[in-house]
């Protein structure tokens, strides 16, 4: 099936910068929307950022003006550019696709996670 793997991951002081990226690959017939997430022990996954297959981003109100979400549709990636970090955005943050696979009628819509990559931001 389809696999999402992720990197970019990592230690920063506030204020720093990381950018995050996700590259699907497998048997994908397109693309409706792709997203990132994040989780911190003892919370819910959240979402922090979307971008659709017309080009409309969705942004989480605490990252907006510092996260920016970014696709290459012909390389099936999105990347997430995460600046002016702060303590409160240390988290696991994990690729989310939503997805037309590919199958003898054409497409069926299935979502896939990536595995995680740890954002830690502390000085």
């Amino acid at each position: 099936q389809v696999q999402l793997v992720e990197s970019g991951g990592g230690f920063v002081q506030p204020g720093g910068s990381l950018r995050l990226s996700c590259v699907a690959s497998g048997s994908i017939f397109s693309i409706v929307a792709m997203s990132w997430y994040r989780q911190t022990p003892g919370k819910e996954r959240e979402l922090v950022a979307t971008v659709a297959s017309g080009g409309d981003t969705v942004y989480l109100d605490s990252v907006k003006g510092r996260f920016t979400i970014s696709r290459d549709a012909a390389k099936n990636t999105v990347s997430l550019q995460m600046n002016s970090l702060k303590p409160e955005d240390t988290a696991a943050y994990y690729c989310y696709g939503d997805l037309l696979v590919r199958t003898n009628y054409g497409g069926s819509r299935k979502a896939f996670w990536g595995q995680g990559t740890q954002v830690t931001v502390s000085s």
